[in-house]
């Protein structure tokens, strides 16, 4: 399904940045699909980070993407990203879309334009502030120097949640937060599963797994280091797929059955998806896409029971829980989930009811609701 503008009309899809790969990346990927005539602008890109898809279009980005090393800084760059965003020109576009997890929602589109923002949470840093730098591991002057430096930040979220006219929020969860933070409603659209890209092996039988696997950034609030401690002290092989400022903490103190593999090309990636036993997700996330994705191929998931995953995990169906954020808990998760016997077809099931046709569905209600003289549908 794809979205036609009529009548010349102009869109624009902004996203934060794209200085990593990952669920709110592919999102706009998934607007970007929907909506191929609309133009991709961003404050900033890495171009080896992008998927290919997103490799072969033309990304507007800011003076920030002129910035010096900003594939490694570009987090250090936050009270930057506020003037980028706001000096973004929009004034050509009919309808803009907005992929936000910290800043798009702030940009100034032109009178009569309609701004849509698919929210994947207020800004994390701003409103988190003491759970983001107590796994940070912060120095006591570190940490206060940032809450000073996050007030005029938080202050200018504020005003800029008010430019959006609709709010998508990716999970009840996050719509919750909206609304405590903002006083926004939104409507809820959970993101795509690309389910054509993880699924089983045609013709072949599903093999039992042959390791438990880790698929993230490896940063601290991914809470990684859990999978690694439990797995250590089980015996059991862990795989772990992604790079990260917690990389070289998560090796030290890792036993001989975990594996890093780094970042890897989407083949690999799949490949190890296909053969894993299950996703590890200790984690609390906003939405979380990877457990759905795994899932796709048939492959239940372990998720620690909050944010997100409490959305779209069924315990006994396409996974289970463990309920406290230690190496202990998520161990004995582990060994509950081995004599649990799992159903790949029913698993696959339940992903498919997360695919992208069924999100731009919803997609489409919202904008027919909107601006129903902007778009139609062509198959």
């Amino acid at each position: 399904m794809i979205l036609d503008s009529d009548n010349g009309m102009r869109l624009a899809i902004v996203h934060d940045n794209f200085a990593q790969m990952g669920g709110a990346e592919r999102v706009t990927e998934a607007f970007h699909r929907t909506l191929p005539e609309a133009d991709l602008i961003s404050t900033l890109m890495v171009q080896d980070r992008l998927t290919p898809h997103l490799k072969k279009q033309k990304i507007r980005t800011t003076w920030m993407q002129y910035l010096p090393w900003k594939a490694r800084l570009f987090r250090h760059y936050f009270l930057l990203y506020p003037f980028a965003v706001e000096g973004i020109n929009l004034e050509p576009y009919d309808l803009v879309i907005t992929s936000c997890f910290g800043y798009a929602k702030g940009v100034r589109r032109r009178k009569g334009a309609v701004h849509i923002c698919y929210c994947h949470n207020p800004m994390r840093w701003v409103w988190r502030t003491e759970d983001y730098v107590s796994r940070e591991g912060m120095s006591p002057l570190k940490r206060m120097a940032l809450r000073l430096l996050l007030k005029p930040l938080k202050a200018w979220e504020m005003r800029a949640a008010k430019q959006p006219d609709v709010y998508i929020a990716n999970s009840t969860v996050v719509a919750e937060r909206l609304k405590s933070a903002f006083g926004i409603d939104s409507e809820v659209i959970p993101p795509p599963i690309d389910t054509a890209r993880f699924r089983p092996r045609e013709g072949e039988p599903l093999q039992p797994g042959e390791f438990y696997l880790v698929l993230s950034r490896l940063a601290t609030y991914k809470r990684t280091e859990l999978a690694v401690e439990a797995c250590t002290r089980l015996g059991r092989k862990l795989v772990v797929i992604g790079d990260g400022p917690d990389r070289k903490r998560l090796e030290a103190m890792a036993g001989p059955t975990v594996t890093f593999m780094g970042r890897l090309p989407d083949p690999a990636v799949e490949d190890h998806v296909r053969r894993c036993t299950a996703l590890l997700f200790p984690g609390e996330e906003d939405f979380g896409m990877a457990p759905l994705e795994i899932n796709a191929a048939g492959k239940p998931v372990i998720a620690f029971r909050g944010g997100g995953a409490t959305e779209t995990v069924r315990e006994g169906i396409n996974g289970i829980f463990f309920d406290e954020p230690k190496g202990d808990s998520l161990a004995d998760a582990i060994v509950h989930f081995e004599g649990i016997e799992w159903n790949a077809s029913v698993i696959r099931e339940h992903a498919e009811s997360f695919s992208l046709e069924t999100f731009q569905q919803r997609f489409f209600r919202v904008l027919n609701r909107v601006a129903p003289d902007m778009v139609h549908v062509r198959s």
